[in-house]
């Protein structure tokens, strides 16, 4: 059984681990380190409703992390971002149902209308699942990003609320 559940400080260090030492996902997500994930762990518990930093639990056990960030509170936007599947649980439609969940959750019972992320364009992982959990291509930010020495094209996806209802 899936569950998401915000992080803790107990789950700081398994966080670097996964996000930072973890040579499959640190080349897929924004440079941080450990006081940054510290950091956005305590705002996720401060304002719940604002930001969070989520755990994905397979039957009890870490398996993953996302996150979310209010853009507009006027046009009810957040940003998803921060995906990571731990190795052991990859390849198992974990970060599907968890971005579902996610998803149901923002417009449901947050009350969040759109749905934004943005994804490298070389991460062809995080694009196909975007595609497959909803989203719709809006567009390529070209060389938005400094990554590891190189500027890198964004690729910009959207979900509404009357897209999952539908």
């Amino acid at each position: 059984m899936i569950e998401l559940r915000r992080a803790t400080s107990d789950d700081v260090e398994w966080l670097v681990e996964l996000m930072v030492a973890d040579e499959d996902t640190e080349p897929y997500l924004r440079p941080m380190d450990a006081d940054a994930i510290r950091e956005e762990v305590e705002r996720s518990q401060r304002e719940p409703e604002k930001f969070g930093r989520l755990i994905i639990e397979v039957d009890g056990e870490r398996a993953g992390v996302m996150g979310f960030e209010e853009r507009s509170e006027v046009h009810r936007i957040a940003h998803l971002g921060g995906l990571a599947v731990h190795p052991g649980f990859r390849g198992r439609g974990v970060a599907d149902e968890a971005a579902r969940m996610l998803q149901r959750h923002l417009f449901f019972e947050l009350g969040f209308h759109r749905l934004e992320l943005a994804c490298y364009g070389f991460n062809e992982r995080a694009i196909r699942h975007s595609e497959r959990v909803g989203f719709l291509r809006e567009g390529v930010k070209r060389r938005a990003y400094l990554r590891h020495g190189e500027w890198q094209d964004a690729v910009l996806f959207a979900l509404l609320r009357e897209d999952i209802e539908s």
